[in-house]
């Protein structure tokens, strides 16, 4: 994914170009209407990538895979999954943060327009710091409990944990379930945080809407 890592690493670059030097993309209200619609219409797909995408995984795909999964496959396919889910998420939140500075830049803006880029920035911040730090040690947490696992003949199950059970036994397993907890639990946090600027936001844009 390494052409995606250069990809977000630019528009996040460009996201923060734009909030504090807007002058030099010619950003206000002189700008061409062309533009100003093409800036329109990145946000908006933008943002509408990232609420859907985020509202599928978290709510619906993902607890439908729990459901029917043997617990090991479920993880390994999460393992895989979410990398990209929030690479996908990062590089919509950047997009999102770069059109609306665009269209509102921060010395032009009205307190509810800076509240709105603030909500973006976050959802971004979230993702990110999911991408980065969180997903991979969540992964490598998971790969050792399951290791910890096999080795004591469980994780094939589908749906309900035989984990708890054993671990009441097993100092070790209950020492690795506590770490896995921990970051998965600041995982899911962070997720359900920039969900919820997404949310704002969405309250926003409604309002916006003329039909």
């Amino acid at each position: 994914m390494a052409w995606s890592t250069r990809f977000l690493t630019a528009v996040a670059f460009l996201a923060v170009g734009v909030i504090f030097a807007p002058d030099v993309l010619g950003s206000g209200p002189e700008s061409p209407a062309a533009v100003v619609t093409a800036a329109k219409l990145c946000h908006l797909l933008a943002f509408a990538t990232s609420w859907g995408t985020a509202l599928w995984v978290t709510f619906i795909g993902g607890i439908i895979m729990f459901k029917n999964l043997p617990r090991h496959q479920f993880g390994n396919l999460q393992g895989k999954m979410f990398p990209a889910y929030f690479m996908v998420l990062s590089v919509c939140a950047a997009v999102s943060v770069a059109a609306f500075a665009y269209l509102h830049p921060w010395s032009l803006a009205s307190p509810i327009e800076r509240y709105q880029l603030g909500f973006l920035l976050s959802a971004l911040g979230f993702d990110l710091s999911n991408l980065i730090v969180f997903t991979p040690m969540t992964i490598e947490m998971m790969k050792k409990r399951h290791k910890i696992e096999r080795d004591l003949g469980i994780g094939e199950e589908v749906g309900g944990s035989k984990n708890l059970e054993v671990a009441k036994t097993n100092p070790q397993l209950a020492a690795m379930n506590k770490k896995f907890g921990m970051i998965h639990g600041l995982s899911s946090l962070a997720n359900i945080m920039a969900f919820g600027s997404l949310a704002i936001h969405s309250w926003y844009l409604a309002g916006k809407l003329h039909f």
